[in-house]
């Protein structure tokens, strides 16, 4: 007998907390594993929580997929790539039209797309979730990022949001689009993260290098800042990271991790998709970049070695001057995102929404933060896509860029990286030239190229006459 309300294919720790939560919001769920030893831990789990009642175990595929009511939404957890594919094969056969997989893993949006166009032909649905608030958020509230199927999302639609995260009475769960607009924004918002991350990470070295703070010393800092315009879920754990102590040494433990940071690919894929939209993100880009350096740690010792230690003579900054230019940095990194998404929704046709994006990333998510809800309310009253040009963030800028100037001049001086700082300032400065300096790069093109330009007045696919003494074929 049909039993379950939804269910759900894969029980890694994402896989297992999100089922948890169906569970404890009143639903009904079936759940299988391709090891059903991990189906067996997981009833142990439901079982210590109280939700065993509300959960279906079921090793057998075909048996698992009966246990949904129909019209069935199947969630599946699992690796991105390949196993998805695999996965759809073995539950394509045994669904019905109407019913709908929910892919809910950081799967490339493109990957998405093609799954979404494969199953309509045949009426099976195919939602691409992007859910962001890692473990935590998925057991007690995630944001929920929905792309897909709009028919088939009104059937998951009460389960989803039920959820999610819940910001003022409002779910953080939305339908944004058809086919993979929900993994491309989510894709974006992991972008946004990479950059957050490495500027927080640049101002936590200022201090450290320059101003010759402890750890403990720059959690208080970062602590205060979590009660202003900072306010954000990256600043409260940065806090709390910082004053963490190792238990065998006593020593703060950030001191002791080592400093070579992963990634999974998200950052990477946001990075290409603003290249290939011709949308600059630089803030994504430098930190993808600032990764990879770091995982270069045998060159960077050498290297020092070499050249010296940098910050070595310190730096002089206020620190309510690193406040205004991470706040400037943040602003820059999140217009750079929006505009990212903007230009995909109208090259794919979603008609993505900012203030919704904004709205459901205010709570469960990784980069929640205070400025969420203004951005929200700016967007619904504003129809500009660049944040820089909307009425209150422009008078944030204007307080907030000179700090960040005198910060990356500071830092520059002081031979401290700030690939993300650094960068989101030259991005300000040149999203403000009237009057650039790409002319001169359309003069260079023509020369060794003809690749013509433009001048106003006289058309454009121009070309010049140039000095017939240069080889222009060697150039």
């Amino acid at each position: 007998m049909s039993e379950a309300d939804i269910g759900l294919v894969g029980l890694g720790v994402m896989g297992a907390n999100l089922a948890l939560n169906i569970a404890e919001k009143g639903y009904t769920i079936a759940v299988n594993n391709r090891s059903s030893a991990r189906i067996d831990d997981f009833m142990a789990m439901a079982r210590r929580e109280g939700l065993d009642a509300r959960a279906l175990p079921e090793a057998d595929l075909a048996a698992f997929v009966r246990s949904v009511r129909t019209p069935r939404s199947i969630i599946i957890m699992v690796k991105a790539g390949k196993p998805v594919d695999d996965m759809i094969d073995q539950l394509v056969p045994l669904l019905d039209k109407g019913d709908a997989i929910i892919e809910c893993g950081n799967s490339l949006f493109s990957d998405t797309q093609r799954r979404f166009e494969r199953l309509k032909p045949v009426g099976i649905g195919y939602l691409g979730v992007g859910v962001s608030g890692g473990a935590e958020g998925a057991r007690h509230g995630p944001s929920i990022m929905v792309g897909g199927s709009r028919e088939e999302w009104r059937n998951a639609e009460p389960v989803l949001k039920a959820i999610a995260a819940d910001f003022e009475g409002e779910s953080c769960c939305a339908w944004l689009g058809e086919g993979g607009a929900g993994h491309f924004v989510k894709t974006i918002h992991n972008g946004i993260e990479y950059g957050d991350m490495q500027m927080i990470a640049e101002i936590y070295g200022i201090m450290r290098d320059g101003l010759g703070m402890d750890a403990a010393e720059a959690a208080c800092v970062f602590k205060r800042w979590n009660e202003g315009p900072l306010n954000s879920y990256l600043i409260e754990i940065t806090g709390h990271v910082l004053e963490a102590v190792d238990g065998e040494t006593g020593r703060p433990l950030v001191e002791l991790i080592l400093d070579k940071a992963g990634q999974k690919g998200t950052g990477v894929w946001s990075a290409i998709a603003a290249q290939e939209l011709g949308v600059p993100a630089t803030a994504i880009e430098g930190a993808v970049a600032a990764r990879s350096i770091s995982s270069r740690k045998d060159e960077r010792i050498a290297a020092e070695a070499i050249y010296g230690r940098p910050g070595a003579g310190g730096m002089a900054a206020a620190i309510d001057d690193l406040e205004k230019a991470l706040l400037a940095g943040k602003i820059v990194s999140y217009t750079q995102g929006l505009s990212v998404m903007a230009r995909a929704s109208e090259q794919n046709g979603w008609g993505l929404q900012l203030s919704t994006i904004a709205k459901i990333w205010r709570a469960g998510c990784i980069i929640r933060s205070r400025f969420l809800g203004q951005m929200a309310t700016a967007f619904e009253g504003d129809a500009s896509t660049n944040l820089l040009m909307v009425p209150d963030f422009v008078a944030l800028m204007k307080e907030c860029h000179g700090p960040l100037r005198r910060v990356v001049a500071a830092g520059a001086m002081a031979e401290l990286p700030l690939i993300c700082l650094s960068s989101a300032l030259s991005y300000f400065d040149a999203s403000r030239q009237a009057r650039g300096t790409a002319n001169l790069i359309q003069g260079q093109r023509d020369f060794f190229g003809a690749h013509g330009f433009e001048i106003e007045g006289r058309g454009s696919d121009l070309h010049g006459v140039w000095p017939a003494t240069i080889d222009k074929a060697a150039e």
